[in-house]
């Protein structure tokens, strides 16, 4: 098959790697329908991720069909449609008993595109199967349902439950790229009572206000003085962090009130600076996190109810074969205008399997 591989930092490349195999009764080979790319994809390219190692195909979020399972898989079977979670949960560890998937010590946790073989090739041995891979319903198409793999329960997790938005909440969103789109959109389930987005970028200013942002601030204009406009000087309540590079960081630690949360989700590559010193006073909880993926089926639900405006986030799509081309439009969003770039060929219909 083919696959994207990493071969170091600044490296990576569209090229044949062996296909994958069952290594464990607990395993599923699927054949990848369609992919994603990460902003954690990037920051991999970049050296920001270590553990990664060269000859490592990227790529942790995907939809596609079942093509083979482990004697101990019981959930799914060859021919199911499936969505694959970032996240791989052992479900035994003491944190996958906790619902922490995240943080599993028992062989999983993220590990697709990190420490094994990721979703960014033709096919993708997923472990763990059972909890894995969620069954899709026929009203999700394949657009839709691979941004639920990862950027919408982790905005939604690791931001707006992080950061316990409540309603009447001012909430602020620092970084409007596709996480902050969905912390955006799933912060609204809980009616606060204005959004502000902040970015540098005047296109996704305006994909935040589409997504209902009631306010966008330019990174560069002192976004901290309009949040203390709109709130008579308190502060936003929750400040969700999703660029993940210290200015950022620091600029959630300005915006919030005394008593409120910034909550932080973005990948960090280099130290930020905590300062304590305007801080310690202000009984402001600082959260971080992996996401666990445990809202996957509730996100499944509302997005098949149409609850959920995923596809507006989606800006490019390229079949599997331009892997290369989608990277370099995603790597530059700010002339792109990418959001989410999606690879893949259109859905096909799923005939189920007869039990043997």
């Amino acid at each position: 098959m083919r696959g994207y591989v990493f071969h170091g930092p600044g490296q990576a490349a569209w090229e044949e790697v062996a296909d994958p195999g069952l290594e464990e009764a607990t395993d599923a080979i699927v054949q990848v329908d369609a992919v994603t790319i990460c902003g954690t994809d990037l920051h991999i390219l970049k050296g920001d991720v270590p553990e990664v190692r060269p000859g490592t195909v990227l790529g942790h979020e995907a939809v596609g069909e079942i093509v083979e399972v482990g004697s101990d898989v019981r959930t799914v079977r060859p021919g199911d449609r499936v969505l694959i979670s970032c996240i791989s949960p052992c479900g035994r560890c003491h944190y996958c008993r906790e619902a922490m998937y995240g943080q599993c010590r028992g062989g999983g946790g993220w590990i697709l595109g990190h420490l094994i073989n990721g979703t960014q090739a033709e096919y993708v041995r997923v472990p763990y199967a059972d909890l894995s891979v969620h069954p899709l319903p026929g009203s999700v198409d394949n657009e839709d349902a691979v941004l639920l793999a990862d950027i919408f329960p982790t905005a939604y997790e690791v931001g707006v439950l992080n950061g316990q938005v409540r309603p009447g909440d001012t909430v602020a969103v620092v970084g409007a790229g596709p996480i902050g789109l969905a912390a955006i959109a799933t912060a609204r389930l809980f009616a606060p009572e204005r959004i502000l987005a902040v970015d540098l970028a005047a296109p996704r200013l305006e994909a935040a206000r589409k997504l209902g942002a009631e306010a966008v601030a330019d990174a560069s204009e002192a976004p901290e003085q309009l949040i203390a406009d709109l709130t008579d000087g308190l502060g936003a309540d929750v400040v969700i962090e999703a660029v993940g590079v210290p200015e950022s960081f620091e600029l959630c630690t300005r915006m919030v009130r005394p008593g409120g949360h910034v909550a932080n989700v973005g990948v960090h590559g280099k130290p930020a600076t905590l300062h304590l010193e305007d801080l310690w006073i202000k009984n402001v909880t600082i959260t971080t996190g992996l996401v666990d993926t445990r809202s996957t089926p509730t996100l499944l639900r509302m997005a098949a109810a149409g609850r959920l405006p995923t596809s507006q986030l989606v800006t490019h799509g390229f079949p599997l074969d331009r892997m290369e081309e989608a990277y370099e439009v995603f790597a530059r969003a700010g002339e792109t205008g990418a959001l989410k770039v999606v690879l893949g060929g259109p859905q096909r219909e799923v005939v189920p399997v007869p039990a043997a």
